[in-house]
């Protein structure tokens, strides 16, 4: 009786572990397809306009591009008729984690007393805006308090919505530099340290490295010149020896990480770029040799030109001190930006996103196209340019099959209006749509 009771609890046993098991060798029914129809398509590789155009997007990745493509059975087609489908857009140079503020002397204030945590809502928001402004990725630049390295963790956990993010912690600088804090009262505000970025000696700023690494930066941002929108320091001056560049930049690179380098001043850049930094953001007074020189080392140049534009606008509410440095560095920035384009500087798309309101970004290719780039140049400095300074070009970037379904839609034919850059139809992240379309 015990042997037969035995035997049948051991052949249900068997027959539940079978189910069980033939269970998990089914597949999974794969997502349902989306196939995306426009009068255009700009795959951000070749340079050209492919009219009509159509992409098929199967899992969270692209499956098929052009018009040959096949639509799958029971696909979810969406004909955005006259649009142009172009790769998610690639901002280099944010601050989502910190707010814009017109009255610049109360924004400074309210900044002043938040706690990170309350910070870390305001950061959520910018990410959702600059998100359904079309930009499926971007470069945190440095950030107080490691908010940044919260909110894209907080993204990729599905906690919030937002771009892709890489960040870099706090920003590294020299004592009383653009990217230490403002001259507080020593006895009211605690200096800064490695810790904050703020380092003096190349031990102090490899130290400095090492903290951002630790708790989680993917890329490194130095300040190697002086700011615009800071009093204390001047625009043009170098403010780490090329003794601290090298420090910095090895450490980095030993590391696997890229280091921007946030410099207006020409000297700062040369330095940097000998250095071996990946990118010069704003490069506002360089020089002919200097732009030769990040052409031959292939030294990215990160504009931001629509922030020039509108720190200019905005000049007359700064303080003087700060309105005289930004009227000096927009006049300088219009000559060295179609200076570098006529060297043939490689050009990576970055805003500088918190100078002006987030959402904004895409105003960036309008602006270089009023310089003289090509409305086509202008959108592959995000597709190409701020994708391969990124490290992600393997993964997105472009329209291509295999690759993540980062996708934006804006009316018309982009590259007749390229304004229609700020208007997006639809954006999609990884495939899922967070911006038209049915959700």
């Amino acid at each position: 009786m015990k042997r037969r009771a035995f035997a049948a609890l051991t052949g249900l046993s068997v027959g539940l572990l079978s189910a069980i098991a033939s269970q998990a060798q089914a597949p999974a029914a794969a997502p349902q397809a989306i196939v995306l129809k426009a009068a255009h398509l700009f795959d951000g590789r070749s340079g050209r306009l492919e009219s009509p155009g159509l992409l098929v997007v199967q899992g969270g990745r692209i499956a098929a591009v052009g018009n040959a493509a096949a639509v799958p059975a029971g696909a979810r087609v969406l004909d955005l008729g006259d649009a142009t489908l172009l790769p998610g857009f690639i901002d280099a140079h944010t601050h989502i984690a910190s707010n814009h503020d017109d009255n610049w002397a109360q924004g400074f204030y309210e900044n002043m007393l938040r706690f990170p945590v309350e910070q870390s809502f305001h950061a959520a928001r910018n990410a959702k805006v600059t998100l359904e402004a079309g930009f499926t990725t971007v470069r945190e630049v440095g950030a107080p308090d490691f908010v940044d390295v919260a909110l894209r963790n907080a993204i990729n956990a599905g906690l919030a919505e937002g771009p892709r993010m890489l960040v870099a912690g706090h920003a590294l600088g020299s004592t009383g530099g653009h990217c230490d804090s403002s001259p507080f009262p020593p006895d009211r505000v605690k200096p800064a340290g490695t810790l904050e970025g703020v380092c003096n000696s190349p031990d102090e700023c490899k130290l400095a490295v090492r903290e951002q690494m630790k708790f989680g930066a993917d890329v490194i941002k130095i300040c190697a010149s002086g700011g615009v929108l800071s009093e204390a320091d001047p625009v043009d001056v170098p403010q780490l020896t090329p003794s601290e560049l090298s420090a910095i930049i090895t450490e980095a690179h030993t590391w696997g990480r890229k280091v921007a380098a946030h410099s207006h001043g020409d000297l700062a850049a040369k330095q940097a770029v000998e250095a071996g930094v990946d990118s010069i953001e704003h490069g506002s007074f360089l020089t002919t040799p200097t732009l030769q020189l990040m052409k031959k080392k292939g030294t990215y140049l990160v504009p931001t030109r629509m922030t020039q534009v509108w720190v200019v606008d905005k000049a007359d509410t700064y303080p003087p001190k700060i309105a005289d440095k930004a009227r000096a560095a927009g006049a300088a920035h219009t000559k060295m930006f179609k200076e570098a384009l006529r060297i043939g500087v490689p050009i990576a798309l970055g805003t500088d996103a918190a100078v002006y309101p987030h959402g904004l970004n895409a105003q960036e290719f309008g602006d270089m196209v009023d310089l003289g780039m090509s409305p086509a140049a202008a959108l592959m400095t995000s597709s190409q340019g701020s994708a391969k300074l990124l490290g992600v070009d393997g993964e997105t970037g472009t329209l291509e099959s295999g690759k993540y379904a980062d996708v934006v839609a804006v009316p018309g034919n982009v590259l007749e209006d390229i304004r229609a850059t700020q208007r997006p139809l639809l954006v999609m992240k990884q495939g899922a749509i967070v911006r038209g379309g049915t959700p």
